[in-house]
Order: structure tokens, then C-alpha cells, then sequence
């Protein structure tokens, strides 16, 4: 059986091509597994794992959880707010006590870039990366890839925009390495003041228009503003960014082509994108969530199996 190169999934980074081919393709067959009367498989039914999330979680948290009931593993959910965190409890201390309950792998979120790099280097159980800070958030652009594969037939040679707050955006960075490594050419799309410093150094294009990087991409992923990652303000007011980067359908409709609509929620809706766009068949936002439990499974699956062999 084809195995991944790492036995952790820390980033996207880190993954070969091969990596990311065998994930989709594996999830792919998951897909058909969640769809099917019967949603369960005993894949990893002696298999224990730990959701570790240290910053608020809905679709990430929920989607991980459910992939991992799929194939009937145990589940241990840990909420940093609730626990000895709190009371000053170091991170590894925290990891090490639950390893010591004899669990098996651990997905974290961390507020923290590099977190989950940090952890694997200091215990023994497969780490899952669920998105550290700004860095990266690995299995959001996996299923992002396969969302894009199945709405556009392929990736290669495709032309993928991210727009809106590509500075804290550990989705862009993800996608950017992801759709890069699959053959795709990629454009980042926002205010000159949510654009990386060393956005240059990652081979994409840049554009500052809206309208023009919607007339060149395949596909639309469409970012919210992380106001909680913002610690000054990066443009003059809100509805100024609406006007000049929000999303409707009366400039969806004037496009000279038809395009694909991705968004890696949470959705404010009327500010990158208004409801109509959102809610239209251009969009994938629906299956985005749907492909999110297939992908994760199948990264739980190809671990489980790293570790074994």
C-alpha cells in the first residue's frame, strides 16, 4: 500500500506531490463512503485520538470529530478554556498527560505559529496540524485542492485567485503551496497593507484589482477579514473594503466568463461576499464543508497507517 513520506502532517510544506495526490485520492474513496446508507468504517477502530483545539473552533473542530467517528476511532476532545491550561499547565505537560492515557494521534489548533511542529518534536503520537496562528492550515487547502479538482475537472495549469486578508491568512499560505505543487498558477488579490512582505519570494502573482484577478482566475477563493488577528487598522473603514474587494453578484454576472466561488468560512456574509454569491450555483462553498470530512478521514487513515508500518 502507497504511505505518506511523513508521519506527521505539520504543513503543506512538507508534503511531496505524491503525498497530496495519494490524500485526495484516498479521500475520494471516503467521499463515496460518507454518501453511502451506512457512514461508518472500522478503519481505525483500536485507534485513539485527541482533538486539541487552543483557539475557537467550529467547522475545523466539528469536521475533524465526525471524520474521525467515521471510522470508529475513539475521540478525546480537549478545550483549552476548560482546562489546566488555564492555571498555567505547559503545553507538553498537557500533550504528555493525554498521551499517557495511551491515545494514539493528536490534532491541534494552536494560537501559535509553529505549535504543532514544536509538539512533534516532543512526543510520540502522530501530530495533525488544525492551523497554527498565521502559518499554515494543511487540511483546509487539501480539501480546497479536491473541491477545485471536482468543480473544474483538474488542477493543472488552472488559474486560482485568493483574495482579501492574505497577511493573516494561514488558508492562503496553504493554498498557495497546495495549488502550486499540483500545477496550478496562483494569484493573491487584496489591499496593498494585507499583503506579506515576502509575498514576492512565493511565485505568485499579485494584483490589487478585484475585477481583474476575477477576469483572470478559474476560480474565486474568497477570504474574510481576521479582525481578531489584526492589531492596527489595515485599511480606512470596512465599507471601503466592501466597495473595493466585496464580492456581488452584479459583478459575478459581468464577468466575461463563469467562474468558481470558494470560501473556507466562516462566512461574513455582505463583506467579502454577499448572500447571493454565496447561495449561487457559481459556488462550492457547500461542498467545500462536505469534501472537509472526506479529506480529514483520509489523512487520519494514511497516519493511522504510517505509524504502524
Amino acid at each position: 500500500m502507497s504511505t505518506l513520506s511523513t508521519r506527521h502532517l505539520l504543513g503543506i510544506k512538507d508534503l511531496t506531490r505524491a503525498d497530496i495526490d495519494l490524500i485526495l485520492a484516498t479521500a475520494e474513496n471516503f467521499k463515496d463512503v460518507i454518501n453511502r446508507p451506512i457512514r461508518k468504517v472500522p478503519s481505525l477502530r483500536d485507534v485513539t485520538i485527541a482533538n486539541l483545539f487552543f483557539e475557537n473552533s467550529t467547522r475545523t473542530r466539528l469536521s475533524f470529530e465526525l471524520a474521525e467517528k467515521r471510522l470508529s476511532a475513539d475521540v478525546i476532545n480537549f478545550s483549552a478554556s476548560a482546562s489546566s491550561v488555564t492555571k498555567g499547565e505547559t503545553l507538553i505537560d498537557t500533550v504528555n498527560n493525554i498521551l499517557a492515557m495511551k491515545t494514539d494521534m493528536v490534532v491541534m489548533r494552536h494560537p501559535n505559529a509553529g505549535a504543532a511542529m514544536f509538539l512533534s518534536r516532543h512526543v510520540k503520537a502522530n501530530i495533525i496540524n488544525a492551523g497554527d496562528g498565521a502559518h499554515e492550515h494543511p487540511t483546509q487547502a487539501l480539501l480546497d485542492a479536491l473541491s477545485i479538482r471536482q468543480s473544474l475537472g483538474g488542477i493543472e495549469g488552472k488559474k486560482i485567485a485568493i483574495v482579501g486578508d492574505i497577511l493573516h491568512s494561514r488558508v492562503a499560505l496553504s493554498n498557495i503551496f497546495c495549488l502550486q505543487k499540483l500545477g496550478a498558477e496562483v494569484m493573491v488579490c487584496g489591499p496593498t497593507t494585507l499583503m506579506p512582505k515576502y509575498i514576492s519570494s512565493l511565485g505568485v502573482k499579485v494584483e490589487f484589482n478585484l475585477r481583474k484577478a476575477l477576469e483572470w482566475c478559474d476560480a474565486a477563493n474568497m477570504l474574510r477579514i481576521q479582525l481578531e488577528r489584526q492589531d492596527i487598522r489595515y485599511f480606512p473603514s470596512l465599507r471601503e473594503y466592501i466597495m473595493q474587494y466585496g464580492l456581488n453578484k452584479e459583478i459575478l454576472n459581468s464577468l466575461s466568463k463563469k467562474i468558481t466561488i470558494m470560501h473556507p468560512g466562516p462566512i461574513n456574509r455582505g463583506v467579502e461576499i454577499t448572500s447571493d454569491v454565496a447561495d449561487s450555483d457559481q459556488s462550492i462553498i457547500l461542498d467545500q464543508v462536505e469534501n472537509g470530512v472526506a479529506v480529514r478521514m483520509a489523512v487520519l487513515y494514511l497516519l493511522a497507517s504510517r505509524s504502524e508500518s
